[in-house]
């Protein structure tokens, strides 16, 4: 902006991203728990309900009777890490929102307001093709289908663009949150989520919702899921303020899987507003591409089984 500074537009824009991030941590709750009674056979699970079974005492006149409570899961959740397979560069002024990889062509979407782009062009390198969104609109995810969709946080409308040029094409209303967005090719429909436990479908062409699901791990909501990639049959999603990504069922809402993606940048490397966000599939692999906001650097990463907790040697 004209009269200020390179490091005074960083600083204004981090407590812009600070007051955008805080009050969605705070809201982040989970509630609820999946309870299976355990009385010497096996029981239904009832999610976010409590089931209690009843079993007499044992030789006891007065039939007084006790009750017995295990907490199991329903689903079976697969624990993963990322392995680091390459470090590549990224902008350090990047308050990324959306990341998705189509052949060799990476594009990326930011937000803040005055300061909102689309970018796209070959990974770690500098975009080859960029847009940019007039104040006051906030950027958010974006995903790739027949065209380019760009959500925006509270602006109620979101942009679909030529995928080449990154052209506005036109707008449409979008009366929610705009967080994460992507598109499911085998059921062609758009997903999107709004920072809650819930994931919304979309008619492609318009983004009217045509239905939802709630994510639940172990039966308990999970909220904060951000940022969405579609890959492997399933949705990804990061989940602020965490340092993690799941996997989820897009026809149940279940996890089927916890990625840890911690301690990928030094300490000396975060700055204030600096959340880990973006998720990309790298095409033809089980690999992807992430990184974060006001991140300088990118990975490309593998899953693999996470570590068995140590033991403590008596």
């Amino acid at each position: 902006m004209p009269g200020t500074s390179r490091s005074g537009n960083r600083a204004a824009g981090r407590r812009r991203a600070l007051g955008h991030t805080l009050p969605a941590i705070a809201a982040l709750l989970v509630t609820g728990s999946v309870w299976i009674a355990a009385t010497g056979l096996l029981t239904r699970s009832e999610p976010l309900a409590a089931r209690r079974d009843v079993e007499a005492v044992s030789g006891d006149p007065a039939g007084r009777s006790r009750t017995h409570w295990r907490q199991v899961s329903p689903h079976q959740v697969e624990r993963l890490r990322v392995k680091v397979l390459e470090t590549l560069p990224h902008d350090p002024e990047s308050f990324t929102q959306g990341l998705e990889m189509a052949g060799g062509t990476l594009y990326e979407g930011t937000g803040l307001s005055g300061q909102s782009s689309v970018r796209s062009g070959a990974p770690g390198k500098p975009p080859m093709v960029h847009t940019s969104l007039p104040a006051p609109l906030f950027g958010e995810g974006i995903t790739l289908g027949r065209t380019l969709w760009q959500l925006t946080w509270r602006d109620r409308i979101a942009i679909e663009r030529d995928a080449t040029t990154l052209r506005e094409l036109r707008r449409v209303p979008y009366p929610d949150e705009g967080w994460g967005i992507c598109f499911d090719r085998g059921r062609r429909q758009s997903v999107t989520s709004d920072g809650s436990a819930r994931l919304t479908f979309r008619d492609p062409r318009t983004l009217a919702k045509t239905g939802e699901v709630t994510v639940t791990e172990d039966g308990r909501p999970v909220t904060g899921v951000n940022e969405l990639e579609r890959a492997d049959h399933a949705v990804y999603a990061n989940v602020l303020p965490t340092e993690r990504i799941v996997r989820i069922d897009p026809v149940t809402g279940a996890m089927t899987a916890s990625i840890g993606a911690s301690g990928l940048l030094h300490a000396d490397e975060l700055v204030p507003g600096a959340t880990r966000n973006g998720i990309a599939a790298v095409p033809a692999t089980d690999q992807f591409l992430l990184t974060g906001k006001f991140w300088p650097k990118m990975f490309h990463v593998a899953r693999v089984p996470a570590q068995p907790p140590s033991r403590t040697a008596r």
